[in-house]
């Protein structure tokens, strides 16, 4: 065990040089030599494994309350360098530590925390806070800008108000849900607000959202991808606390405009879900729309609502994957919004990067457009910018998505038409496919989905073919029990 002993100072100074008396004081004991209880602060002092390049060197803190505050830190010390046993670069680095802690007027770090960090071979410094690794993190991340920007609105409006403050070596299950908790909280004062009667209280939350499902799904990703990589650093170890909290996986379904909803809506214009879809007859309406008073976007929208592509996936469709002779296009490419800025990149995933085959229809309606578009190249002569893409407006430029979009909902409203999201026209396109039997396997390939799981959880709900069977066969076989009549 590395010496140490406990011991008095005072501030008091000798009358003729003006040095400090340190513990020389004569005030500092009792005529029988033990300490004097008013007179003077605690300290302690420890000596420490040398330097490495074998200097002698001491702990020591002073001005302590009580001769138990400094036995019981000293003991702490101890039981920190006694972590490393005979490992001198460890010893050296633990010694290392209690220095510019000490120095500092910090607190010792927990001795269970060291520990965890020894076997780990982690470093032994300061840990910082979850804001302060958070905000270094990002500026570290070498991913997607649009992934990164979403990270840092996560980090700055989530996770660092609510758990910016703790080490991150500190951070537990019960600190993540305390965040979710906190978050649903307000999520319940915001929609209360939003119901007031008093104009003043709804003022108060005017433009402001209840943190939804999916947000809150982001939430718990980004956290959990950024202490990852601080285990994989080995700034920590241990478990990731943000992988073993659950989150609300209440993703909303898509429902249908039935015609008794779209009564409904006509009628007051409420919309009975966030995620709503077209039957296959008011796609045929919409398209039809569209193709009189929207010729330039009509293509697109048809290839959308029958093929079922990502708004993205379709503005960045190239012109050199689109083989209309063998009914088959490639999505490899998309055009995304940083912000407002439009980016080309590929598909996030691999499952992304597929091939659609198209319906002889569509084939009519891409072979029209791209003479059409020709006739557009001829009349725009050398001034026909070469984008490389296959939709593009009618002066050659590519579309921007958000364009795209707001086209979208006003043609809709124009059309007089149940409001749909433009990402709602593939939510139509899937529920189209599975009434009319396509295999999920197909469907899940066709969507981009990495597996069946997304797009069964998401769209067979909708369709009702097979729930009309079961309750015929339940019906049939109450009625087989009904006694005849004559």
């Amino acid at each position: 065990m590395p010496d140490g002993s406990i011991f008095k100072r005072c501030g008091c100074r000798h009358p003729d040089t003006g040095k400090p008396l340190g513990n020389a004081c004569p005030k500092l004991r009792r005529p029988n030599r033990a300490w004097s209880f008013e007179h003077g602060h605690w300290a302690y002092q420890l000596e420490l494994p040398a330097t490495g390049d074998g200097r002698r060197r001491q702990l020591r803190r002073t001005g302590m309350n009580s001769r138990r505050d400094a036995a019981a830190e000293l003991d702490h010390a101890r039981a920190l360098l006694a972590l490393a046993r005979h490992d001198r670069r460890r010893r050296g680095e633990i010694a290392d530590l209690l220095q510019s802690t000490v120095r500092a007027g910090g607190v010792l770090p927990d001795v269970d925390g060291v520990r965890q960090r020894l076997r780990g071979d982690g470093p032994l410094g300061q840990i910082p806070t979850v804001a302060e690794y958070l905000t270094q993190w990002l500026n570290d991340l070498t991913i997607d800008a649009n992934t990164i920007r979403g990270y840092e609105s996560i980090v700055r409006v989530h996770l660092i108000p609510h758990l910016g403050q703790i080490p991150v070596d500190k951070l537990r299950t019960g600190h993540v849900r305390a965040m979710f908790t906190a978050i649903e909280r307000r999520n319940q004062e915001i929609r209360a607000a939003k119901a007031s009667a008093n104009p003043l209280v709804r003022a108060t939350v005017a433009g402001v959202r209840p943190t939804g499902p999916s947000t809150r799904q982001r939430i718990r990703a980004c956290l959990r991808k950024a202490i990852n990589d601080a285990l994989a650093d080995e700034l920590i170890v241990g478990s990731n606390p943000a992988a073993l909290v659950k989150t609300p996986a209440d993703r909303p379904l898509p429902i249908v405009w039935e015609d008794e909803r779209v009564q409904r809506w006509k009628a007051t214009g409420t919309v009975p879900g966030p995620v709503m879809v077209w039957t296959d007859t008011q796609i045929v309406q919409f398209l039809d729309y569209a193709a009189e008073h929207a010729p330039d976007l009509y293509p697109m929208w048809h290839y959308m609502a029958y093929r079922g592509p990502r708004r993205g996936e379709a503005c960045g469709l190239r012109d050199s994957e689109v083989r209309l002779h063998r009914r088959e296009t490639t999505i490899n490419n998309q055009i995304a919004t940083h912000g407002y800025t439009a980016v080309q990149k590929p598909p996030k995933s691999r499952a992304g990067n597929r091939d659609l085959v198209l319906d002889a229809e569509t084939v009519k309606v891409l072979t029209a457009y791209k003479a059409r578009r020709a006739r557009w190249q001829l009349a725009a002569g050398s001034s026909w910018p070469d984008t490389g893409l296959f939709f593009v407006r009618p002066d050659g430029q590519p579309w921007h998505p958000n364009a795209v979009t707001q086209r979208f909902r006003r043609l809709i409203r124009q059309a007089g038409l149940p409001p749909i999201r433009l990402h709602d026209l593939r939510h139509s396109a899937a529920t189209v496919a599975l009434d009319a039997g396509v295999d999920i396997k197909v469907l899940a390939e066709q969507l981009g989905h990495s597996t069946t799981t997304l797009t069964r959880d998401t769209y067979q709900s909708v369709t009702k073919d097979h729930h009309r069977s079961a309750a015929d066969a339940v019906a049939n076989t109450i009625n087989r029990r009904r006694p005849k009549t004559a």
